[in-house]
């Protein structure tokens, strides 16, 4: 699970300052504030980390990507090139290779440098520490220098003091490991924007486990990006009918493509999941129940059928309100994803009636409390803010404050973007709560009660 999140120069953020990440994260405001900044830069590193391409420092992507983000002009903070995006992240371990490590916490740092045509890490560095001290643990990290004719030398520090380095005009040199024995290195380059030389390893030293060697730290690196799954907010339109090869897709698509093939692929491993989809629809008001079923005997066409009440005929996916065929996704990839995953939902309640709206927060704190995923949102819904609220008052299924971390998006007239925590204490109030965060709903009545008024005296 994320724990921190923080960048800087990115797009209309000239810095968000620490974001505390919670089970569940909200991120609401006006629209074109920077909102989805914030979830495309976590979308930008985990299609850095799945590229084939190793020395590519950060896949800003296309059409076929997460996030489409253009080219190094425009993702810099005022199109200041060059320039540098600094980020950090910590995240909590609760499997890795060494077992069970519920007590420690993992930080990544890096500063990475835009030029016109190129881009290049300066520094990264991990540090490990117990979740409930300071940030006091072992850090180890590389700093890159570039002369005048581009040739790297990568620095190797643990704690900063430099103990090792890499020269690219070199083939071999002595490096110096941590336990202060010199080994000879061939030389390599880093791996994309946060992994040491392949053939450079060294260690972070902890009292309870030892040594924690670099590997292994990029390999918890790229798990935790693998653990993201992202539904955007513009889903596909429902379909008559839908093709299914067998196949087990990793989640349901950014647009939700690949929901039938998902609810078909669960029925041979995971029942529960079509269950749990089935009894939130029905809770929701939104149909009496669903199924998938082959259009014909050994075809791989399939329908999704729905009855909208329990005597209703069945109908297709296709001729019922469009508001069913975009909350399906959302439900089957919070109910399908493995335990301990990272959900982004980008406006999971368009085109949903304020009821359904609201709806959500109990599905999504269903989902935090029983299955361990880690929900981060962004959304426009009053709604759903309320019953989040209304819950952590009622302590509904051991909801509380802590569990949730709700922020406020807004720009100023420079364009740039600003971050507020929204103060959520223990009875559900938020506390600063911001001038015009939905609107004016008291002026709009305050401005109709006057309207009524001069038009009634105007009769008389």
């Amino acid at each position: 699970m994320l724990t921190q999140f923080r960048f800087e120069n990115f797009k209309s953020w000239r810095d968000t300052g620490e974001i505390r990440m919670a089970p569940l994260t909200g991120i609401f405001g006006p629209n074109s504030s920077g909102k989805t900044a914030i979830l495309q830069f976590l979308l930008m590193l985990k299609q850095t980390v799945e590229s084939s391409d190793r020395n590519l420092v950060l896949n800003l992507g296309n059409e076929r990507t997460f996030a489409n983000l253009g080219t190094s002009y425009d993702i810099l903070h005022q199109h200041q090139l060059p320039g540098n995006i600094r980020f950090s992240l910590s995240w909590k371990i609760n499997e890795s290779i060494f077992g069970m490590m519920d007590n420690y916490i993992l930080s990544f740092m890096s500063n990475i440098k835009f030029d016109v045509d190129q881009i290049n890490v300066e520094e990264f560095s991990y540090q490990l520490f117990q979740k409930n001290e300071d940030k006091t643990g072992n850090k180890v990290g590389a700093r890159i220098n570039r002369d005048k004719n581009r040739e790297s030398k990568y620095v190797i520090f643990e704690d900063c003091p430099d103990f090792g380095e890499y020269n690219s005009k070199k083939d071999l040199l002595n490096f110096h490991c941590v336990d202060g024995e010199s080994k000879e290195i061939i030389y390599s380059e880093l791996v994309k924007s946060y992994g040491f030389p392949i053939n450079a390893s060294f260690s972070i030293l902890s009292l309870e486990m030892g040594e924690v060697f670099s590997p292994v730290l990029v390999f918890e690196f790229e798990s935790l990006f693998s653990k993201i799954h992202y539904l955007g907010p513009l889903r596909e339109y429902p379909q008559r009918s839908y093709l299914w090869s067998g196949e087990r897709p990793q989640d349901v698509g950014k647009k939700g493509e690949f929901i039938a093939s998902v609810l078909l692929a669960c029925r041979k491993q995971d029942l529960n999941v079509e269950e749990r989809v089935a009894y939130w629809l029905k809770e929701l008001g939104l149909i009496h129940d669903f199924q998938v079923q082959p259009i014909a005997k050994n075809r791989q066409e399939y329908e999704i059928r729905v009855r909208r009440f329990s005597n209703s005929p069945e109908v297709l996916i296709t001729d019922v309100g469009f508001g069913v065929s975009q909350i399906l996704p959302v439900l089957v990839l919070c109910y399908y994803v493995p335990e301990g995953s990272i959900v982004i939902l980008e406006q999971p309640e368009i085109h949903l009636h304020p009821s359904v709206q609201a709806g959500l927060a109990d599905v999504f704190i269903d989902v935090i409390k029983t299955r361990n995923v880690q929900i981060i949102l962004e959304s426009h819904s009053e709604h759903l803010l309320r019953r989040l609220q209304r819950r952590i008052a009622e302590e509904h299924k051991d909801m509380t404050a802590e569990d949730a971390a709700l922020y406020f998006c807004s720009i100023d007239d420079t364009g740039t973007s600003k971050l507020t925590e929204l103060e959520l204490d223990t009875y559900g109030n938020i506390n600063n709560w911001p001038q015009g965060f939905f609107g004016d709903e008291m002026g709009d009545l305050v401005a109709m009660t006057e309207a009524a008024m001069r038009r009634q005296a105007a009769k008389s």
